[in-house]
């Protein structure tokens, strides 16, 4: 195992919009003429890829070099997301080709106009809950009427704690919501400066181990999928290398299932966290065995959507219906090779 060192994020370029629903071979279609790749000459000579503690695979994937070594004359460049909403600003940017979010932030920037689409799905996490500190005389979601909670807004724990709010029937003028990046909502609550937060593992599984903190209420159904996202123009004009990134996403999830005590170390030494919190993320709260992104993600969804609409997070329904539309591209999925991977 190779253990590299941490890059933080960056961000900053531009870039452009184009739908691709239904593309055919040879117009960001993955089952595009590859005679390029095979002959070592690939469609691009830059990749620019996010890493992230919330995505195991990317983590696994970076750590074992399969994308450098696969992709010999391409520089690849990986950038840390520290949240959803850094990675779709990222995303937005140009800053990076492919990203890593929860899916209702993919919906939430596609809706916002975002010129993405979803190329894998990595896992199917239940990565969020409501948490309230060891001592908190908080028990349950009835009780978060006027308290102050932490979220990270454009992420998949905001749209969590959304949710929550809507079946509990309390309105967003009951509770103050505090727009904290997941890490600080974490200290905020360990430190008393809010009620309760709407956590992320493998910080909140950190905060659960080392400081007491309590789970007062989790919806796996209420956490959508961990979608992978590519720009529009980096699948149109270089679906030879978007093809390699699912490739080796594949072949880390085959190896993630071979491997179980070696993915949570890596989990664990990219986290800064103990083994034992790496292994109740990935062997208690993380499904990797997760097939095309398609339907099954899209029904997940079509629930979260009406909530940006009530919540203001996107101006109206039509834009969510045409964001599920054109937001899931299956063919690299359809195509994918894992055993091509580190051959």
């Amino acid at each position: 195992m190779r253990l590299k060192s941490l890059l933080t994020s960056t961000a900053v370029v531009a870039a452009g919009a184009l739908i691709l629903s239904g593309c055919a071979a040879g117009e960001g279609s993955a089952l595009q003429d590859d005679s390029a790749s095979a002959s070592g000459e690939w469609s691009t000579d830059t990749l620019n890829i996010d890493f992230a503690t919330y995505n195991p695979l990317s983590l696994i994937i970076k750590d074992q070099g399969w994308l450098e070594e696969e992709l010999d004359g391409v520089e690849v460049t990986w950038l840390q997301s520290a949240g959803s909403n850094k990675a779709n600003e990222a995303l937005r940017a140009g800053a990076v080709d492919v990203g890593s979010t929860a899916g209702s932030a993919a919906l939430l920037a596609r809706s916002n106009g975002s010129p993405i689409q979803v190329i894998d799905i990595y896992s199917q996490p239940e990565w969020s809950a409501i948490v309230v500190a060891a001592d908190s005389e908080i028990a349950e979601v009835d009780d978060l009427r006027g308290k102050t909670i932490a979220a990270t807004k454009g992420t998949d724990p905001y749209f969590f704690l959304l949710q929550t709010l809507e079946e509990a029937g309390i309105g967003l003028d009951e509770v103050t919501i505090q727009n904290l990046q997941h890490a600080d909502g974490g200290a905020a609550l360990t430190s008393g400066a809010v009620d309760a937060w709407a956590g992320l593992d493998p910080i909140m599984a950190t905060t659960e181990l080392q400081s007491g903190a309590k789970l007062i209420y989790r919806n796996i159904d209420f956490n959508t999928y961990g979608f992978l996202n590519a720009t529009e123009d980096f699948i149109e004009n270089h679906a030879d290398v978007a093809q390699v990134v699912v490739n080796a996403y594949e072949k880390a999830r085959e190896w993630a299932a071979e491997n179980p005590d070696e993915a949570a170390e890596i989990l664990a030494e990219y986290s800064g966290v103990e083994i034992a919190i790496a292994d109740k993320v990935l062997n208690e709260r993380t499904n990797l065995d997760v097939g095309e992104p398609g339907q099954q993600q899209r029904d997940v969804l079509e629930v979260v959507g009406p909530i940006f609409v009530d919540s203001g997070d996107v101006r109206s329904q039509d834009l969510i219906d045409d964001a599920l539309d054109s937001l899931f591209n299956d063919s690299f999925y359809a195509a994918a090779d894992p055993d091509s991977i580190g051959e």
